[in-house]
Order: C-alpha cells, then structure tokens, then sequence
C-alpha cells in the first residue's frame, strides 16, 4: 500500500495533506525519516510513526458535520493559539480531521472523518461534489457581472470553472447570492467576486453536493446519516 493511503486510511489526515507530512520529514518508516511520496509499504510488517507515534489501521470510520462559526481556524492545531474547529468536535477514540477548509471568516458546512478514501473523494473536483455558498455582497450585480461570474473568472493565474449563480435578494445596497463552484481554492468565491469589482460582506457554505447543512445550530455537529455517507461513497 503506499504510504500516503495507509496514513490516511489511518485517519492521519487526508492524502494531499499527507504527502505534505511526508515531504516535510515528519513521517518515519521503521525508524527512518520517509521523504518519498509512493513509498510502497506492508501494514503488517512495517512501523510508520507521525512525529514519533505509530499510527494503525482504523477500525472504524466516523463521519461529521459542522456548522462551523466565523472567525475560528480549519485545522488540527493552531500556533498562533487562535480557536480551531476541532474543539466544536468529539474527541474521542477516533482522530478526525477537517476535509478541506473553510476561510477564518466564512462560517457554515464542514465535514470531518478519519476515511482517508472518503476526503479524497469530496476534496478532488473530478468527484463532482459542487459545493454551495450563500454570500452576501456589497452594492447591486447585473446581468454582465453575473453572466462573468456564471461563465468563469480570472482569480489571479487560475480561471474558475463555470459557476451556478443565482440573485436570492437585494436590499440596502447589498444582494444575497447563491453560488455553486467545483474547486476548492483558497478564498476561491471571495476572489471571485472581487474580480468583478464586487466585495463580499458575509459568506456561507450551506452544502457539499446533496449533503446539506439545514437547520444544524452554528457551533454544533452531528454524526453523518448512512444515506449522506453511501451517497459519497458511491460518487
């Protein structure tokens, strides 16, 4: 099995974030510092450690939501001693981890599991998952502005993909959006409407394919349901 798979079948993290941990020298096969990313290794005979601890197959594979509050960190650990989305979590006998991110200031849908295959799937666009966002955003847009929005941007060297929009409301000078995108780049829609000269105040992920957010309280999470996780599974 190669080692990106084994570490994140662990539920180490997921396995683009896995080859980083290799890369960066904090992964030990058998003792020795394991730098290469398709290092093939045998789970039954071999001792890979993560910053020292060994890690195993996990037994058993958890899945979460979480309606994740502004102004909190997607990551294990912050340095910076700022608040992350792991205390909004169990911390239980399973290691989760956060799949992809949402910026420090968007608040809404996020998932967590320690199935590396899983992350992998929502993570990678060729899946499909189109992830949808409710942005609030300063001033009016028309049709042209919509339509570039619609058609792909320049997001600086990276054109997006075309985009579901949709105008929700407007009022006092600011319209409520709808937007529906197939990447995963950092401030991906706060980017993209910046480059059509528009600036967006309040930003929400409200769902990742068909698995929606609905009524979940900011700050709570709840265990996936057998349907929302087969239906991953099965993309």
């Amino acid at each position: 099995m190669r080692i990106n798979k084994f570490m994140a079948t662990c539920g180490v993290a997921s396995r683009r974030k896995c080859d980083e941990l290799i890369a960066s020298g904090h992964v030990k096969v058998n003792a020795n510092v394991c730098t290469k990313l398709g290092l093939q290794i045998d789970p039954e005979v071999d001792l890979v450690t993560v910053d020292d601890r060994p890690i195993r197959l996990t037994e058993k594979y958890v899945y979460y939501m979480l309606n994740k509050p502004c102004n909190v960190v997607t990551t294990v650990s912050d340095p910076n001693g700022r608040p992350t989305v792991m205390q909004y979590v169990p911390s239980g006998k399973y290691r989760i981890f956060p799949v992809g991110r949402l910026d420090y200031n968007t608040s809404g849908l996020l998932l967590f599991t320690n199935d590396g295959d899983v992350a992998q799937k929502l993570i990678h666009p060729s899946f499909e998952f189109g992830k949808t966002y409710i942005a609030e955003v300063k001033g009016m847009l028309d049709n042209n502005t919509l339509n570039h929005l619609r058609n792909g941007v320049d997001i600086g060297g990276f054109v997006t993909s075309p985009a579901v929009v949709e105008v929700l409301d407007t009022q006092q000078n600011r319209t409520r959006v709808k937007i529906v995108i197939h990447e995963g780049k950092n401030r991906q829609v706060r980017r993209m409407f910046e480059a059509v000269g528009s600036c967006v105040l309040r930003l929400q992920r409200v769902a990742i394919g068909k698995i929606k957010l609905g009524d979940l309280p900011v700050g709570k999470c709840r265990e996936l349901t057998k349907d929302e996780v087969a239906y991953i599974k099965s993309a």
